[in-house]
């Protein structure tokens, strides 16, 4: 059977777990595996560029010891993408570079839901390598790291509000939610904001399949 992992880079569990929930309905009965996975040796969360270079040595580890026909890198800062598809030979998949582009065929200008100020940054400077800055609305940061994400309800309002800012505030008129442990929050925000809400990790999930189905 054909496999597609999705890694995890941070070590927060609840993370993968919000991960997991949001690839079950990708799991169809004869298509390929999906399997997620934590990075255990990584940090709480990818919340700076110094946590982001530093995991890619963890991330050619997995790669290199679980064999699979995709790979996704869940996480919002793509990190090790570009040397793992040099390394692997098979299609690896960047939830941000993948989100966005989900993004483009559902409004004009996109908004990104951040964690933390310091996410914001690092967003911008990923919308610019991907040449989507004149499509691009802002990033809006919610204040809290990855672990605390696990707080459902506290999670949820500052989306809540996050969102609102970017659609009354930025004119985003499409939403990404820019932490694979957001996962959870993607039909409650877009009710409550009546935009459209990406969850990057699906995104990059439906083209694994794509690209594993035509063999890739």
């Amino acid at each position: 059977m054909s496999r597609i992992l999705v890694i995890n880079p941070n070590a927060t569990e609840s993370c993968t777990a919000a991960i997991d929930r949001a690839c079950a309905p990708f799991r169809i009965s004869g298509g390929p595996q999906v399997d997620c996975i934590t990075n255990s040796a990584g940090p709480p969360g990818i919340q700076s560029q110094a946590d982001s270079d530093n995991v890619i040595p963890h991330l050619h580890a997995i790669c290199q010891r679980e064999p699979a026909d995709a790979y996704i890198v869940a996480c919002f800062s793509d990190p090790g993408v570009h040397s793992l598809r040099e390394r692997t030979g098979r299609p690896v998949i960047g939830i941000a570079e993948t989100g966005m582009a989900a993004a483009l065929s559902l409004g004009e200008r996109f908004g990104v839901i951040a964690i933390l100020p310091s996410s914001v940054n690092r967003q911008r400077r990923t919308v610019r390598a991907y040449g989507l800055s004149e499509r691009y609305a802002a990033s809006r940061s919610i204040g809290l790291d990855v672990p605390e994400l696990a707080d459902g309800e506290r999670t949820r309002a500052a989306m809540i509000e996050a969102g609102e800012c970017l659609r009354n505030e930025d004119g985003a008129d499409v939403l990404i939610l820019g932490c694979a442990g957001m996962a959870d929050q993607r039909k409650p925000l877009a009710e409550a904001t009546r935009l459209p809400v990406v969850e990057p990790t699906q995104a990059a999930v439906a083209r694994a399949l794509g690209t594993v189905l035509q063999g890739w």
